[in-house]
């Protein structure tokens, strides 16, 4: 069964999320805050991590910060009353994998959820399938039925973030920061060069497409 640990010193939030999260077949552990947290991690084996910001002793900041310098690789939702570009832009820098902003929509967080869990499995294997379409993260080729295409690092990174999350639509904003890193001198034309030239190399693939989406970014389509 998967582990979740829900990091969160509002009695009834924990309480909901916990009910929720155990309703849909996880196995919970609660911390009021983020002592508390490491000190569960320390005896139990955690898959995924949802923690608020705001807690007394530690907060979620400092916590994702010590979790990622310690090495610990499980992801990370963060779940927090602050909604401002400058709290997620921190949060992204020490090491969350995605954001909600309170009151917390139940099913929403079910989707996150699962889409991190994916995400994870995803890269411990290091190969993402598509069909006959197969990712290698390790090598950064992709390969279909014999043929093989080494794509530069950007363009895989580009790719196989995409392709992780189906439907999923990006801004190039957030592209950029993922993949070349919040301090890049890069603009967001870049992320419309290399997706031109990841539909020009992939273009006889059939089992996804690249979508544009007018006036926020892209997504991916599978077809299959």
């Amino acid at each position: 069964m998967v582990n979740i640990m829900v990091v969160e010193d509002d009695r009834n939030l924990q309480k909901l999320m916990m009910a929720f999260l155990k309703q849909n077949g996880y196995n919970v552990l609660i911390a009021k805050d983020g002592e508390e947290a490491l000190s569960i991690l320390e005896s139990s084996h955690i898959d995924l991590l949802i923690s608020d910001i705001m807690m007394p002793n530690m907060d979620g900041f400092t916590l994702i910060d010590i979790l990622r310098k310690a090495n610990y690789t499980l992801p990370i939702l963060m779940v927090t009353a602050k909604e401002n570009f400058e709290d997620k832009r921190k949060g992204f820098l020490v090491g969350t994998d995605d954001y909600m902003v309170k009151p917390v929509d139940m099913d929403e967080l079910l989707l996150r959820v699962g889409a991190l869990l994916r995400r994870s499995r995803i890269i411990n294997e290091n190969r993402l399938t598509v069909g006959d379409v197969e990712l290698d993260y390790d090598t950064l080729t992709v390969n279909k039925k014999g043929i093989s295409i080494v794509l530069p690092k950007k363009e895989f990174y580009l790719l196989f973030k995409l392709l992780s999350y189906p439907k999923q639509i990006f801004t190039r904003q957030q592209l950029m920061d993922e993949i070349w890193g919040m301090d890049a001198e890069a603009d967001e034309r870049t992320i419309d060069v290399h997706i031109k030239r990841l539909r020009e190399k992939l273009n006889d693939f059939s089992e996804f497409e690249i979508v544009t989406v007018r006036g926020l970014g892209y997504k991916v389509e599978k077809r299959v």
